[in-house]
């Protein structure tokens, strides 16, 4: 059994000298602004499933402070092939944090609801391993995404928050476009909002897929229900396709939604962009973490 810090000297990846922050923050930069600055890592998916270590040095390095995971293997108690626990050591030595987690539970949508249960509890168990404050529902498969479903959907997410508030952790609800779909008058995303325990089921906007696919603008949205939109993610919109694009590349003006959104109920917020790299996906949090230190962090 080797100590937290002799693992990650093992991975050949600490710096010589002194568990410094390796994002080159201060704390009297880290001071000034409310919250962390965050990466979804699926941004950087091909970079994890190579050399999952090196890539969150590089995310530390950038100045990125808090993370969103993504792939947790309940079965072998993973994130990115280590064991949770030694994941935890490896981020604790790059300054690094995670709060919150994307999980499958697409997968157990039409399973039995003991089977469903039995995945939340080892989400649970992954979640406590890295002391995140939330589990997050990310996605739905297509067969998913009828209003009949849907109005399947929000028991199954009063019963999974119910689960999970109970083991100490927040969850929430995270949106695509498919949910702003109309359908003869009815969208998903309604149904979530009006038929879900404000208590219970909170939501994680993406502001990019409300910008893409709603009537209504972010800040329409949260002002609806504030308390409930505790999560963001924050990505750009290519001006032409409508794709993907590093922050500062694309057509969403965040420097005015960030001056007039509700900020209230807002505890954490990550950096993403799915795909469409300009040349790659590190380099491209790169570019973002540049852009967004320059020009939108004063605002969070």
């Amino acid at each position: 059994m080797v100590d937290r810090r002799s693992f990650v000297k093992q991975s050949g990846l600490l710096l010589s000298g002194a568990l410094l922050p390796l994002n080159g923050y201060s704390m009297s930069i880290l001071e000034k602004y409310k919250f962390k600055m965050g990466l979804q890592l699926f941004t950087i998916r091909d970079a994890m499933e190579k050399d999952p270590v090196g890539s969150l040095k590089k995310v530390a390095s950038l100045g990125y402070q808090d993370l969103e995971t993504y792939g947790y293997d309940v079965d072998k108690g993973t994130y990115y092939g280590y064991k949770a626990s030694d994941f935890k050591a490896i981020i604790d030595d790059l300054g690094l944090s995670a709060s919150s987690g994307h999980y499958g539970f697409s997968d157990y949508f039409d399973k039995p609801e003991d089977q469903l249960k039995k995945y939340v509890d080892q989400c649970i168990v992954g979640a406590h391993a890295l002391d995140k404050s939330y589990i997050t529902w990310p996605w739905l498969a297509p067969e998913q995404r009828t209003i009949e479903k849907f109005k399947q959907l929000t028991g199954k997410l009063n019963r999974i928050g119910e689960q999970v508030n109970k083991a100490g952790l927040g969850f929430a609800y995270h949106n695509h476009n498919f949910e702003f779909t109309d359908h003869n008058g009815e969208n998903g995303y309604d149904i979530i909002l009006n038929e879900t325990d404000p208590n219970l089921v909170k939501l994680q906007l993406d502001l990019y897929w409300v910008k893409h696919s709603s009537k209504l603008s972010p800040e329409e949205l949260i002002a609806k229900q504030p308390d409930r939109f505790v999560m963001w993610h924050i990505k750009d919109m290519d001006k032409v396709t409508k794709d993907y694009s590093e922050l500062g590349n694309g057509s969403i003006d965040y420097n005015s939604m960030l001056t007039n959104i509700d900020q209230s109920g807002l505890k954490f917020y990550y950096l993403e962009q799915g795909g469409n790299f300009a040349v790659n996906s590190m380099q491209s949090i790169t570019d973002s973490a540049a852009y967004f230190k320059k020009h939108l962090q004063k605002y969070l």
